[in-house]
């Protein structure tokens, strides 16, 4: 019986996540002081303490969420036989399967949320989650929005009959329009900062490329099952490539799933905040054991 672990993205945080961790296990509590000195600011201060509105901060809800997963990890003691992580989370999968060192992946998260931040000032754009349509529809709908009011793509297949489309605010308020009008159930505009896995994160590419290619990749463990290619990878410039790409392209998590579902895993274990991929991969596939560690 195979073992998935598996790491949420940008969006579980909330006021006091790793404070549990923090007080009762050694080696999480190492990691979360290893990553104030990393960082150079007091960011598990902002964790344990700060506001809901601090943690929603790019530059702190990215390097918190992960620094979070990686110390909830820790406490398994486990190697697993599969990793996969949510956006963000693929990087909290690095460790995991020791691809990458904590500390070199605290700083491509961080870096990658700079980054990103500075190509979301670029454009006013956003996100919307979309419930109820098959995959194609949402795509055909938003290939005609693209053509004539701007970007928007398909951007997260969560799980089947949810997505997230990206785009410039034009082009996703006109697929909400139609998304509407063609029978979905809700096509509800997100409140994020900008347009992440859509074309419009092209300028952050760029400053994360260059971080990656100067940060050393182990060969992983186990395989990592990338956002980009929804199937496990094991060599470390395939996965570095992936990485990169991941920002302008769609996370494909249904598919990721599906596809450790296929290599046969039967159990999955969510590590980090929230419990958000436990109720995704039991849409997905509902024969699946899953458990969590926050």
């Amino acid at each position: 019986m195979k073992h998935a672990y598996v790491f949420p993205g940008q969006g579980a945080q909330f006021s006091g996540m790793g404070k549990d961790l923090y007080q009762q296990h050694a080696t999480a509590r190492s990691l979360f002081d290893a990553a104030n000195e990393i960082l150079g600011f007091n960011i598990t201060e902002i964790m344990f303490e700060g506001s809901e509105d601090a943690l929603k901060q790019t530059n702190i809800t990215q390097p918190a969420v992960f620094i979070h997963s990686v110390a909830a990890f820790t406490t398994v003691q486990a190697t697993p036989d599969m990793v996969a992580g949510h956006s963000l989370g693929e990087f909290s999968a690095l460790v995991a399967n020791r691809t990458l060192e904590f500390e070199d992946a605290l700083k491509l998260v961080a870096i990658r949320a700079e980054a990103m931040q500075e190509a979301c000032s670029l454009q006013p754009s956003t996100m919307a989650a979309v419930l109820g349509l098959e995959d194609a529809m949402v795509e055909s709908i938003c290939a005609s929005v693209n053509a004539s009011h701007g970007v928007v793509v398909a951007a997260n297949y969560n799980c089947p009959g949810q997505l997230v489309i990206s785009g410039s605010i034009e082009g996703v308020e006109e697929a909400c329009v139609q998304l509407k009008a063609s029978g979905a159930k809700r096509a509800l505009i997100l409140p994020v900062g900008g347009a992440f896995h859509s074309p419009l994160m092209k300028p952050a590419e760029e400053k994360l490329a260059a971080a990656i290619h100067d940060t050393r990749f182990h060969t992983p463990v186990c395989p990592v099952y990338q956002n980009v290619t929804a199937s496990g990878v094991l060599e470390p410039d395939a996965i570095k490539q992936n990485l990169i790409t991941q920002l302008t392209a769609p996370v494909k998590w249904t598919q990721c799933v599906q596809s450790m579902v296929a290599d046969g895993t039967t159990k999955f274990t969510e590590c980090g905040p929230g419990k958000v991929l436990q109720g995704l991969i039991q849409k997905i596939h509902r024969e699946a054991v899953v458990t969590g560690v926050s």
